[in-house]
């Protein structure tokens, strides 16, 4: 469950990076009620990126599917052995 924080709450940094590297969910900081800003982990950033450009690259594949920009498999595969040298 994500957990939601003053913008207050950042004058004890040592809390917020204790919070941050226990959960795998960002902190949403408010600022007179109103979200802010996220604070998270540098692991959870990373794997989140990472995340993100997998969907990026999966959306890009299925757009290229649907517009017929595909190759029949064993040509591909031949195609590979030829440029490696298998």
């Amino acid at each position: 469950m994500p957990r939601i924080m003053p913008i207050t709450a950042l004058r004890d940094t040592m809390e917020i990076s204790v919070i941050c590297n226990s959960s795998d969910e960002p902190i949403f900081i408010t600022k007179n009620g109103y979200g802010d800003m996220v604070v998270m982990s540098i692991e959870t950033y990373e794997r989140d990126l990472a995340l993100a450009d997998v969907y990026r690259k999966l959306s890009s594949a299925e757009k290229q599917i649907a517009n017929g920009e595909v190759l029949d498999a064993k040509i591909a595969l031949d195609g590979l052995k030829f440029k490696y040298g298998y």
